[in-house]
């Protein structure tokens, strides 16, 4: 039977599946930012654009990457959501 604390448990792994999968592309980006916007201040360079390449090409990067197991992660995921659709179903409404 399907209850509120399954129900809920669903929405927390399926949000820790989130967060796990755009951590490594979150954190690239964030720190190649931090290291152009200090490249900046040392150079008094106020170039907007400087900021945005370099942070694209590395998250194009990670996804081709890490894009694999990214997918992997997100197809168990969708298979395990799939398998309990059958106790849903005869559970009827929560």
């Amino acid at each position: 039977m399907m209850t509120q604390g399954a129900v809920l448990g669903l929405i927390r792994e399926g949000v820790f599946q989130v967060v796990l999968l755009v951590a490594p592309v979150l954190c690239t980006a964030l720190v190649v930012g931090l290291i152009v916007a200090i490249f900046q201040a040392v150079t008094s360079i106020q170039e907007q654009t400087l900021t945005f390449v370099p942070k694209m090409l590395t998250i194009l990067g990670m996804i081709a990457l890490l894009g694999g197991w990214m997918l992997t992660m997100l197809q168990n995921y969708t298979v395990r959501l799939f398998d309990i659709i059958p106790q849903l179903v005869r559970s009827g409404p929560v």
